[in-house]
């Protein structure tokens, strides 16, 4: 019996051994200091730090999707958190990316003052009008509604992020501003606690952007969210964590396993996450799944 318990415990010690991630370093491309990506990717880091046992993974502060994409495509970040419009356009010029999983949606907010004559997108002609930060997801998607919506060449275009848009939207500098981000961005419903913001309806507009790209959803705000007199249609767009196809299996399957063990200080750090659930990650539809993270969601049975 003695030397069966030494067997079994020599057992686990190997198999310590070989199930350790040791000298793995990690860089994670996120985004502005305090956005969802990065409170969500400092808090993953921590998580993945504790699951994998190794030193805590790089958070990179980058301007967004685009740049996150660029990052992981160059070598130049591991794990990056990407909208999926972003990431569906550079995978059709450039398959050298996996996904790990779907995570949160975010919504595009149109925003005008509680006390603004504009009532339809439609009138955002001739005003100035923030579009996110340069090289951003929110731009991203910005450049696209305003194409649909006719008003590329009839507005003017200022690329601030959310702080600064709040900032010039309630002191006139500018008449409108567009946001992507989870329910509820907690900058924008702080302000509208006082009821000094709008938000526009642009379901007109969906049939159009769903032609540009398939990832693109609809759906509601409800008027409770920001303390709105009415809901608002709006754009939904799923955000994905990509990785290099070149990633070891092992990696990316513990990484995923971290990612939705981490679910509850995920959501604590940002509400965004409370809508991370293993289910709809595998929906990364066209990034095609890394093999390693395909190995989880079949052990999950999803």
């Amino acid at each position: 019996m003695r030397g069966l318990a030494v067997a079994a415990a020599l057992l686990l010690v190997l198999t310590a051994c070989t199930d350790g991630f040791s000298g793995l370093t990690l860089r994670i491309a996120a985004g502005n200091p305090g956005g969802v990506y990065d409170s969500l990717a400092q808090t993953l880091a921590t998580a993945w730090q504790g699951d994998l046992d190794i030193d805590r993974p790089q958070v990179l502060q980058t301007q967004g999707s685009p740049d996150n994409v660029a990052k992981v495509l160059a070598g130049q970040a591991d794990v990056a958190f990407v909208a999926a419009d972003v990431a569906a356009d550079r995978y059709r010029d450039n398959n050298g990316l996996a996904a790990l999983a779907r995570i949160h949606d975010d919504y595009l907010h149109l925003v005008v003052r509680r006390d603004s004559d504009i009532q339809s997108v439609g009138q955002l002609t001739g005003r100035r009008i923030a579009i996110g930060s340069p090289a951003s997801g929110v731009e991203y998607i910005a450049d696209r509604l305003l194409d649909v919506a006719n008003l590329t060449g009839s507005v003017t275009k200022v690329r601030y992020g959310l702080d600064e848009s709040v900032t010039a939207l309630l002191n006139g500098t500018v008449d409108a501003f567009l946001w992507s981000g989870g329910l509820p961005t907690p900058k924008l419903a702080g302000y509208n606690s006082r009821s000094a913001l709008r938000l526009l309806d642009i379901g007109g507009l969906m049939p159009k952007m769903q032609a540009i790209s398939p990832v693109y959803g609809t759906a509601t705000i409800p008027a409770s969210t920001y303390n709105q007199l009415l809901p608002v249609t709006t754009l939904v767009v799923p955000n994905f964590l990509v990785v290099r196809p070149s990633m070891a299996d092992d990696v990316a399957e513990a990484l995923v396993r971290g990612l939705f063990d981490a679910r509850p200080e995920l959501a604590e750090a940002n509400p965004a996450a409370l809508s991370i659930d293993v289910h709809p990650g595998i929906e990364t539809q066209p990034i095609p799944l890394h093999p390693g993270a395909l190995r989880y969601y079949r052990a999950q049975k999803t």
